[in-house]
C-alpha cells in the first residue's frame, strides 16, 4: 500500500505516509484489497478477512474502536468472497450469497434495520444471491445474481437509485437496473 497513513491505513505498523509501495505487515494470501476513507481491507484465499487503519466506528471489524496499524482479523467472518471498504464502514459477500457489514451505521449503511454502529459484522437483512458489494460514503449497494441491484443507507442525493431522497436502513431495489 502507499499514500496517506495518519491512521495506519497502509498496514506497515507506522503512521508515516509513503509515496511508494510499502509491505503490509503480516499479510499473506490476499486475493483482493479495498481502500476506504481511512482504513483498508483484504480478502484472503482462505475466505478470511483482515482490515487495518482508522477504527473509530468499528470499521476494521475486530470488536474495538481502536485504530490498527497492522491487519487484524474481522471477527466471525469466514468464507468471504469479496469485500469493500467505505468511508467508515465495510461490507463483505460470503460464499452462500449473503452479505455482512460493520462499522458506522449513522444512516443505516450496514443494512441490518438499525442505525446503531456495529464493531463486528452484522447480517444485511433479506439480501441473498449477492455476487458483488460496494460500500460508499454512507450507503452500500449489492449486485444480485438473479439480476438487479439493492442499496441501503443515506439517500440525500438519490444514491439508492429508488427514485426518492429518503434513506433506508434495509435494502431497496434499484429502479431500472
Amino acid at each position: 500500500c502507499w499514500g496517506y497513513n495518519a491512521s495506519g491505513q497502509l498496514g506497515n505498523n507506522t503512521t508515516i505516509s509513503s509515496t511508494t509501495a510499502v509491505v503490509v505487515t503480516g499479510l499473506s494470501s490476499a486475493v483482493a484489497l479495498s481502500a476506504g476513507g481511512g482504513h483498508t481491507c483484504a480478502t484472503l484465499a482462505t475466505g478470511a478477512a483482515r482490515c487495518w487503519g482508522a477504527n473509530a466506528s468499528g470499521q476494521v471489524g475486530n470488536g474495538t474502536a481502536t485504530d490498527s496499524k497492522i491487519p487484524v482479523a474481522v471477527t466471525g467472518l469466514a468464507n468471504a468472497k469479496a469485500m469493500s471498504a467505505g468511508e467508515a464502514h465495510s461490507c463483505a459477500v460470503l460464499g452462500d450469497g449473503t452479505a455482512r457489514c460493520w462499522g458506522d451505521n449513522t444512516f443505516g449503511e450496514l443494512g441490518n434495520g438499525t442505525a446503531i454502529d456495529a464493531p463486528t459484522p452484522v447480517v444485511v437483512t433479506s439480501l441473498t444471491s449477492t455476487v458483488a458489494i460496494s460500500a460508499g460514503g454512507a450507503h452500500s449497494c449489492a449486485a444480485i445474481a438473479t439480476g438487479g441491484a439493492r442499496c441501503w443507507g443515506e439517500n440525500t442525493y438519490g444514491q439508492l437509485g429508488n427514485n426518492t431522497n429518503t434513506g433506508s436502513v434495509t435494502r431497496v431495489a434499484v429502479i431500472g437496473f
